[in-house]
C-alpha cells in the first residue's frame, strides 16, 4: 500500500486519469445531468441533477467554444467526462470526445464514468477516442453483479477499464460481494471514493444515521475507516482510495491555481490556495475615471466588473485609499472559476 496526501492510498498502480486529476490538469465535463440510476448518495447539485445541461468545470457551456475555452484556461492535459450518466447521451458524448481529440491532439487523455452496461453505446465512445472507462454499477446491483453483463463487457473492452464506487459503510456486505466478484473480471483498477454529504443527498444519507466526520468536512464518518479495512479483503485488482479532502486540497486546489494564472487581472493577488484577492469599491461605473484620476491609479490597476457591477482594484491600493472614499469598500477573496465563488469578504 502506498500513501497519498490527505489519507488517500493506492495498491498496485494508479489509473492514468487519476494521475492527471491529482495535478489539477483534467477538465471536468458534465455531459448531462440525466441518469437512469437512482443512487441515494448522488451528490450532484440541484442545478445539474436530472437536468440536461452541459458544464465544463463550473462553466455552463453553451457550445464547443465554451468547452475549449475552459480547457485552455486550466491548461488541461485531459478531460474527465461525467454526469448524470454520459451514456444516456452517447451520441453527444462521442461528439465531444472527438472534438477534444481533434482540437488538443491524441495525447489529451479522456476518461468517462458510467452506470450504463450497453456495449453498443460503449463502443461508440471508444471509437470516438475514449482512453479510459470507469463503471459505477447502481448500488442495488452490488450484491448480484454476476447477473449483469459487466463481466462480458469488461472482457470486450480494449482500453483501460475500472470500477469506481463510493465507500458506503452500511453496504459493507454488498461492497464485499461486489469487489470479490469483479476481482476476477480483469479490471485494471478499482477506485474507492470517500462518501460525502451534499445539499442534495444530506436528507437521504441522514436516514441511515450518517454524520459528518468533523466540523470542517463534508465527508461521512466511517467511510474512510471502511476503505482502510478493505485493504485486508484480499482484493488483487489495484485499489485506489480517494478522500474528500484530497479532492479539495489537492485536485481542486491545483486546478484552480492553473486557472488563476490565466484569468487574474494585473491588480489581483493570487493566494497560495489559488484563489484571487482583490479590492472592491461599491460605486457605479461613472465613478471609475474620477477615482482613477483622484488617486493616480494606473489604467491596468483598476477596472469595472460588469458581471458583479462594481469597481475592482488591487487590495493594497484599496487599503491605502478606502478611508478617503465615500463608498463601501471590501477586500474580497474569490475562486478564479467561472462561478467566481466568494470565499471571504472583509469590510474596510
Amino acid at each position: 500500500m502506498k500513501k497519498l496526501p490527505k489519507n488517500s492510498f493506492y495498491t498496485g498502480k494508479l489509473a492514468k486519469g487519476c494521475i492527471y486529476c491529482s495535478h489539477g490538469s483534467k477538465m471536468v465535463l458534465l455531459i448531462t445531468g440525466l441518469c437512469n440510476a437512482r443512487c441515494f448518495y448522488c451528490p450532484l447539485s440541484e442545478k445539474k441533477k436530472d437536468k440536461d445541461v452541459i458544464y465544463a468545470d463550473e462553466l455552463l457551456a453553451r457550445g464547443e467554444n465554451d468547452i475549449i475555452m475552459e480547457a485552455e484556461l486550466i491548461e488541461a492535459e485531459g478531460t474527465g467526462i461525467t454526469g448524470g450518466d454520459p451514456l444516456v447521451k452517447a451520441e453527444r458524448t462521442a461528439h465531444y470526445i472527438k472534438m477534444l481529440k481533434d482540437y488538443f491532439g491524441e495525447e489529451h487523455h479522456i476518461h468517462l464514468y458510467t452506470a450504463t452496461m450497453n456495449m453498443e453505446k460503449i463502443k461508440k465512445v471508444i471509437e470516438a477516442g475514449l482512453d479510459e472507462i470507469r463503471f459505477h454499477p447502481p448500488w442495488q446491483l452490488w450484491d448480484k453483479i454476476e447477473k449483469t453483463k459487466l463481466k462480458d463487457i469488461v472482457k470486450n473492452i480494449d482500453i483501460d477499464v475500472g470500477l469506481e464506487i463510493p465507500v458506503v459503510p452500511h453496504l459493507k456486505k454488498e461492497t464485499n460481494h461486489l469487489l470479490h466478484t469483479v476481482d476476477k473480471y480483469g479490471f485494471d483498477f478499482i477506485n474507492l471514493n470517500e462518501l460525502e454529504f451534499s445539499y442534495t443527498n444530506v436528507e437521504e444519507l441522514s436516514k441511515y444515521g450518517y454524520v459528518a466526520k468533523n466540523d470542517v468536512s463534508s465527508a461521512v464518518k466511517g467511510s474512510e475507516e471502511m476503505a482502510y479495512e478493505m485493504l485486508n479483503w484480499g482484493i488483487e485488482t489495484p485499489l485506489h482510495y480517494c478522500s474528500a479532502s484530497f479532492k479539495d486540497a489537492v485536485q481542486l486546489r491545483n486546478r484552480i491555481a492553473r486557472r488563476a494564472r490565466n484569468v487574474a487581472r494585473k491588480y489581483d493577488v493570487i493566494t497560495e490556495d489559488g484563489t484571487l484577492l482583490k479590492g472592491i469599491i461599491m460605486a457605479g461605473r461613472e465613478k471609475l475615471q474620477e477615482i482613477k484620476e483622484k488617486f493616480g491609479i494606473a489604467d491596468d490597476m483598476i477596472a469595472w466588473d460588469d458581471e458583479k457591477k462594481r469597481i475592482e482594484t488591487s487590495p493594497f491600493i484599496l487599503e491605502e485609499i478606502a478611508e478617503y472614499l465615500p463608498y463601501k469598500c471590501y477586500l474580497v477573496e474569490e475562486y478564479p472559476t467561472a462561478d467566481r465563488l466568494e470565499v471571504e469578504k472583509i469590510p474596510l
